[in-house]
């Protein structure tokens, strides 16, 4: 199993995981190479970065950007780049875990 899968796994059994996440599209809000604990919410709200699946593809750690009145989200990466529509979200973003300890909750 990939490291996607053994998250959403362990958000469903156990409501929280962590995933260590690589990249510059979220940039200044998460700096690549950080440790994220995941926690699975009822409900999610715009600006919450979260773990999702859009269009068949896995987002480990992009924000909210819309909801619309049909329970959909919009994806989106700190840059204005949109991912797309989902109801598929498995957690969000609490707290980011850095090597040079410069870590913080979200």
């Amino acid at each position: 199993m990939n490291k996607y899968e053994n998250l959403r796994i362990a958000l469903e059994t156990q409501g929280t995981g962590k995933m260590k996440c690589f990249g510059q599209s979220m940039v200044p809000k998460l700096k690549s190479g950080g440790l994220i604990t995941f926690k699975k919410q009822e409900e999610y709200e715009i600006g919450d970065i979260v773990f999702s699946k859009v269009k068949g593809r896995y987002i480990d750690a992009h924000q909210i950007t819309k909801k619309d009145a049909a329970g959909r989200y919009l994806i989106s990466n700190n840059h204005g780049f949109d991912n797309g529509w989902t109801t598929t979200i498995f957690g969000k973003a609490v707290f980011v875990e850095y090597d040079n300890k410069q870590n913080k909750t979200l």
